[in-house]
């Protein structure tokens, strides 16, 4: 018997407790600075006198012998792939990539993709396209830009055909949007199959309007909130993002403040996420401004424990720790991070097809098109369809992978010109977090 390779071992944060996880035998404790000390030791080939103690280990998996890990590796990367397999598809639509903001941040202001608007036969042969290639799957729709819900009659016209022809074949969609037109569309809305509606407000509006504005400069974040007001009245769900680095990050506090004064957070149509700030395809003029991911969510570890009504409008994930909180028992273990070309995908308005939200509107990135013909590069597909922790050189032997699943394939190729590459997770300093916010200060 040795320490298994999967198990995750740290103190937890302003805590004297420290944590066991292992996500591939299902096991999370809680362990006194006595018992952590005997855990060390023994995972150190140190035997000491406690048996029990021991044999709790053994049982649990925290010890198990190379043979059996290897066997239960196997056994749960199989149930993983069958499980995906069977999983919803995303089908990203992008009916066009031009924009009224002219956000500080924005990753798309350097793509270079014709203005013309999104043809009706175009239309027809994306859901002619997506019926016979994922006819067997589950999925449904996001339409994402640029912004799609442009306040036009040309613009309204496609959303309304786009949203017929969702409806004929049964479909549920989804809006990726800035939220500025959104009371001019809610009757358009209406006629759809929605699941969500995702809109983002970076603070208050003296925040947010310097971050999120018109093009020639004038304030978004009113209009914006009229438009998350009427689609909560109408019983449209609604996905609050806020994108945050350290300009804004104080402002989860006010935001918060305002939807629970608002009373969206009451609402069973309101669900919040939070979005950071990063270099996607190319550097930021300002990128002394951004967290990495852990300094990030540090940050918004000291925010709620100073307002903890934040947790009312937001409850940070913290890795797997709020699931571990909530459900009581830990997540399958996550053998691929990445949905391009597995559960995602993403075609736009000239025809293109790419991998997901992540490469779409960049040409070099195109995959095939399905418009005005069918091409598929299946060499590029595989690239993607081959990206897990079994495939990255550097997952192999990192005793998170099974929480951090290889991090997103677009950034990995972006930072080593390969798609199986690594994006790392920081999964053992978010965990310290997270155990802290849900199991220490919840105690």
């Amino acid at each position: 018997m040795r320490e298994s390779k999967y198990t995750i071992f740290s103190k937890i944060k302003n805590s004297d407790e420290y944590f066991l996880i292992n996500i591939l035998t299902g096991n999370a404790d809680i362990l006194d600075a006595s018992h952590a000390d005997k855990y060390t030791q023994l995972a150190s080939g140190i035997e000491g006198s406690n048996d029990e103690f021991k044999s709790e280990l053994i049982e649990k998996k925290y010890f198990i012998s190379e043979i059996e890990e290897q066997r239960l590796y196997k056994s749960k990367y199989l149930d993983f792939v069958d499980s995906r397999d069977d999983d919803e598809v995303q089908l990203f639509f992008v009916p066009n990539y031009s924009c009224n903001f002219n956000c500080s941040y924005c990753y798309q202001d350097e793509y270079n993709n014709s203005p013309k608007a999104v043809d009706a036969v175009v239309i027809d042969a994306f859901f002619d396209y997506i019926k016979s290639e994922f006819s067997n799957r589950r999925k449904y729709i996001t339409i994402f830009g640029g912004e799609p819900l442009l306040d036009s009659p040309i613009q309204k016209t496609a959303i309304s055909f786009l949203i017929s022809k969702a409806n004929d074949n049964n479909l549920e969609v989804c809006f990726v949007t800035n939220g500025f037109s959104l009371v001019n569309y809610i009757d358009i809305l209406k006629q759809a199959k929605i699941r969500e509606i995702q809109v983002t407000l970076d603070g208050t509006a003296d925040v947010h309007d310097k971050r999120r504005f018109l093009k020639g400069g004038n304030p978004t974040f009113e209009k914006i909130v009229e438009g998350i007001d009427a689609c909560l009245a109408n019983n449209i769900h609604v996905n609050l993002r806020m994108v945050i680095d350290k300009e804004n990050v104080a402002e989860l506090n006010h935001l918060s403040k305002f939807a629970i004064d608002k009373g969206w957070s009451k609402s069973d149509f309101f669900k919040t996420q939070v979005g950071r700030n990063y270099e996607l395809h190319h550097c930021q003029e300002s990128n002394d401004r951004l967290f990495d991911r852990l300094s990030l969510f540090e940050e918004i570890y000291k925010l709620t424990k100073e307002n903890p009504h934040i947790f009312e409008f937001y409850k940070p994930a913290y890795s797997i720790s709020k699931f571990l909180f909530e459900n009581g028992e830990l997540p399958e273990p996550l053998f691929d991070s990445c949905p391009a070309c597995k559960t995602e995908w993403a075609f736009d308005y000239n025809g293109n097809i790419f991998s997901c939200t992540a490469t779409v509107g960049k040409l070099e990135e195109k995959l095939g098109t399905f418009y005005p013909e069918r091409t598929l590069n299946k060499s590029m597909v595989e690239d993607w369809e081959s990206r897990d922790v079994l495939s990255i050189d550097e997952c192999k032997n990192c005793e998170v992978q099974l929480a951090c699943g290889g991090g997103c394939g677009s950034v990995a190729k972006n930072r080593t010109g390969k798609i199986c590459s690594t994006d790392c997770r920081p999964i053992k300093g978010l965990l310290e977090i997270g155990m802290s916010a849900y199991f220490i200060q919840n105690s």
